[in-house]
C-alpha cells in the first residue's frame, strides 16, 4: 500500500495522526535526516576498545556499524555490512581481531575498512582453463567497508556516515560543548 498524505485533524501536537508512526516513506526520511546525514551519533568509548584489534559491534539507526582499534591503535567505524554480497559479516558484540573476515566468501578487511584479501581473486585453473575470479581492472581500493567519519572527544566516540558534516564541535555548539566537556574532562574513563 501506498503511503498517504498525513492528515492533521487538529492543530498543535496533541493528537498526532497514527500514519506518522506507521507509513514507511515517513519513516526512511527520520532515518536519513536523524541519522546518516548531517549528524554525529555516539557509537561508544574509547575504553571499550583498548587495545590493538579490540571491537565493539553497535548500531547507527538501523545501520549496524563496528568500531575498531587498529594496529596503529586509530579508532576506526566501519558499516558491517560486506562489499562483496552485502551481508552483515560481524555477529559477536566484541571482541579482538587482527582482521574483519566475511564468513559468506571469506574477503578479509583490515580493522580500517579496506579489503585485504579476496579468495580465488584470480579463477581457479581446471582442465587448462580458469574459472571464476575477478574482472582484471578489479581494485580492492574500491571495495573496502563503508568507512564513516569519526571524532574523538573526551574519550567518547562519535561517527557519521556524512563525510561533509561540520567539525564534531561545531556541531555541538558552545554551550553543549561547555556542559560535554565538564562531565568528560579528559579523566581515565
Amino acid at each position: 500500500m501506498l503511503d498517504q498524505p498525513i492528515h492533521w485533524e487538529t492543530p498543535g501536537t496533541s493528537r498526532i495522526p497514527f500514519a506518522v508512526y506507521t507509513q514507511q516513506a515517513t519513516h526512511q526520511k527520520e532515518l536519513e535526516r536523524f541519522f546518516y546525514k548531517a549528524h554525529w551519533s555516539y557509537v561508544g568509548l574509547e575504553a571499550e576498545v583498548p587495545n590493538a584489534g579490540d571491537f565493539k559491534r553497535t548500531v547507527i539507526g538501523e545501520r549496524s556499524v563496528i568500531m575498531t582499534r587498529a594496529q596503529d591503535g586509530q579508532i576506526h567505524v566501519v558499516e558491517n555490512v560486506c562489499a562483496h554480497r552485502g551481508m552483515a559479516f560481524c555477529r559477536e558484540r566484541h571482541g579482538n581481531r587482527k582482521e574483519l573476515v566475511c564468513p559468506y566468501h571469506q574477503w578479509s578487511y583490515a580493522l580500517d575498512g579496506k579489503l585485504q584479501g579476496v579468495p580465488f581473486r584470480r579463477g581457479v585453473r581446471q582442465d587448462g582453463k580458469v574459472n571464476g575470479g575477478m574482472p582484471a581492472d578489479f581494485d580492492p581500493k574500491d571495495h573496502g567497508l563503508t568507512r564513516l567519519k569519526v571524532a574523538i572527544r573526551g574519550g567518547v566516540v562519535f561517527a557519521s556516515f556524512d563525510h561533509q558534516i561540520e567539525s564534531l564541535e561545531d556541531y555541538m555548539g558552545p554551550v553543549i560543548l561547555k556542559y560535554f566537556d565538564r562531565l568528560f574532562n579528559g579523566r581515565q574513563l
